[in-house]
């Protein structure tokens, strides 16, 4: 489960995070893999690379971007689901149990959801902004292994206070599928 090492960072400033992506890929050796606009004026950095590259990276976007940083990690050894379900929804053939972690920011859910995939077998189908600038990680796979992901998910965020809700569904209904995997 080796994948690159990603570094994030959320501003309460598109401005300032625009400034702080400039400040970030002049620094390290990193790759952009996202930079996206959220909703109440906000603005979400990707980049991943070496450890030390991306740390080197990320202290340089939190310098420039200053007291806008609403939220930034690392995550070192990404799981290689998370990029996908970051950029959109995951198509599965088959949904099982679902489980969703709703977060009161963006960050914190895509960090939540490489804790969940890491945590069991389980396939991410999102992981990333919604409406009103809360994050939210959608996920399937077998209830026990659904129960697993979503409590290793919520733990690497409760104690930050950003976790919103929680929930595992054993059997959705077959609407419900269709509208989460569309």
């Amino acid at each position: 489960m080796n994948g690159p090492s990603i570094g994030f960072l959320e501003t309460s400033s598109i401005a300032r995070g625009i400034e702080a992506t400039d400040a970030m890929m002049k620094k390290a050796g990193v790759e952009l893999l996202m930079t996206t606009i959220v909703p109440r004026g906000k603005y979400l950095i990707m980049v991943g690379g070496m450890v030390a590259d991306v740390e080197s990276s990320m202290l340089a976007g939190r310098e420039a971007a200053g007291d806008t940083v609403v939220d930034h990690f690392l995550i070192q050894n990404a799981h290689p689901q998370l990029p996908a379900a970051i950029k959109g929804r995951v198509k599965v053939e088959a949904v099982e149990a679902v489980g969703i972690i709703e977060t009161k920011e963006v960050a914190s859910a895509i960090y939540a959801g490489d804790a969940a995939a890491k945590a069991a077998e389980v396939t991410l189908i999102e992981a990333r902004n919604q409406p009103g600038a809360k994050g939210l990680v959608v996920l399937t796979g077998d209830v026990g292994a659904v129960r697993a992901a979503v409590a290793a998910g919520v733990a690497t965020i409760k104690k930050d206070g950003m976790l919103v809700a929680q929930v595992v569904i054993p059997r959705a209904h077959e609407a419900l599928v269709r509208s989460l995997i569309s």
